[in-house]
């Protein structure tokens, strides 16, 4: 049973969990759906399911917490709107108390909109016409948003003027194109499965790292110098041997796969899509991680520290990690992009509590701040191409550490300490 359907009354969930699209994706391209804030979804793969129930213990810091599964079904409601709804596995009502979902959005909220439009059409007695006009916009938007897809691998790096007065996060959901990207594309895919009587797909529920965080900024980096797996075709393995080469993934073991940076400095989101990513040299890879750093205003300096305490810790884990292989997997580095107060040096010693000798902006040296260590958070995602020696039906068997991952991550190391020594005040 799937502890998100947790702490709901059962006869709630048998109405199923409107999926949403989880605004902060960046890369990849599996769809990464909102089941509510703490909880992400996305379509199961059996090797991936393998890897987040057996993963060593010392690894589970370093990846997001594995939530269970759940049954996703493909609806189209009464104004022909295409959407996914989440429900449980059948047999699964009987354990549904684990966890705190009182935040997500149940199907009954769509019917009641459903219902609450067909009395208005009764009521008006709105003609048939108004219905196919209706049907006929919907249809106009959905062409507008394949045009705007089709733009987005042209418009590598995107940037877009916020409105600091309102909320800055639930501004994301208007922005980002790579997440809305894969949203269509999954219920395109599950409009074809539906079509041959494949209605439901399961999909594995897992943390969403970016809840805690007011406005996240997210650096997705596709790690290793190899990236397809043991079972990939030949096509397939050309392909990825052929973009590996073609990126920094062959000299230094780490390439952009996606980003977002939120720069209160001059009011703008900026996203920057793997197509980018691909085609940067080790010094735009570079200069990238220093975009992702600076927020418009000044290099987020005080980030560095916990991120390389990370990046090493996750090194020595990996590097006791027998036969494990993370081919095409990514790195995620998160960090609050929120505006911070600038306290004076001189303030009461309790407005000071947290805070470092960091300038909170390089012309303002009476300004200090410092979050926690926790404001940063570096995870391992994306495991349907991992493999190591317990998976008993795979044919190959890998010896020692991924030598590929680490060699990434040591460089990764190196670049962020450079560009900390070379902006040190």
């Amino acid at each position: 049973m799937s502890p998100a359907f947790g702490a709901m009354e059962v006869e709630h969930y048998s109405k199923g969990v409107l999926l949403e699209p989880f605004v902060h994706q960046v890369g990849g391209h599996s769809c990464v759906l909102r089941f509510n804030d703490k909880t992400i979804c996305k379509p199961l793969i059996q090797r991936e399911h393998q890897f987040y129930e057996t993963l060593p213990a010392e690894m589970r810091k370093f990846t997001p917490q594995y939530e269970g599964v759940v049954s996703v079904s493909f609806e189209e409601d009464e104004d022909g709107n295409l959407c996914l709804i989440a429900y449980p596995l059948n047999g699964d009502h009987d354990n549904l108390e684990s966890l705190d979902n009182s935040d997500c959005e149940p199907k009954n909220k769509l019917l009641r909109w459903t219902n609450k439009k067909t009395v208005l059409l009764e009521n008006e007695k709105l003609t048939k016409e108004w219905v196919r006009q209706h049907r006929k916009e919907e249809k106009m938007k959905s062409h507008k948003l394949e045009e705007e897809f089709e733009l987005l691998k042209k418009s590598e790096v995107l940037f877009y003027s916020v409105e600091k007065k309102g909320n800055v996060s639930s501004q994301f959901k208007h922005h980002n194109p790579w997440s809305m990207k894969c949203h269509q594309q999954q219920l395109q895919r599950m409009k074809e499965n539906a079509k041959h009587r494949n209605q439901y797909t399961e999909f594995i529920l897992l943390e969403n790292l970016t809840s805690r965080y007011e406005v996240p900024c997210v650096l997705d980096l596709k790690m290793g110098t190899r990236q397809h797996g043991d079972d990939a075709s030949e096509e397939k393995k050309a392909n990825q041997i052929r973009k590996c080469q073609q990126s920094t993934s062959a000299v230094i073991g780490v390439r952009v796969c996606g980003m977002q940076v939120y720069q209160p400095g001059s009011g703008q989101l900026m996203f920057m899509n793997k197509y980018h990513g691909r085609k940067l040299s080790v010094q735009g890879f570079k200069e990238a991680l220093y975009q992702f750093f600076h927020n418009g205003k000044y290099l987020r300096r005080e980030l560095f520290e916990p991120v390389l305490k990370k990046l090493t810790e996750l090194k020595s884990v990996l590097e006791k990690q027998e036969s494990y292989r993370f081919y095409s997997s990514s790195l995620l580095i998160i960090y609050d992009g929120k505006e911070l107060q600038d306290v004076p040096v001189d303030s009461d010693p309790e407005d000071l509590e947290g805070l470092s000798e960091e300038s909170s902006d390089e012309s303002a040296g009476a300004y200090a701040y410092k979050p926690s260590a926790s404001s940063v958070d570096v995870r391992m995602i994306d495991f349907a191409h991992t493999t190591c020696r317990y998976y008993g039906e795979d044919s190959v068997v890998h010896e020692g550490q991924d030598t590929g991952y680490v060699f990434g991550l040591q460089n990764l190391i190196v670049i962020i300490k450079e560009i900390r020594d070379e902006n040190s005040e």
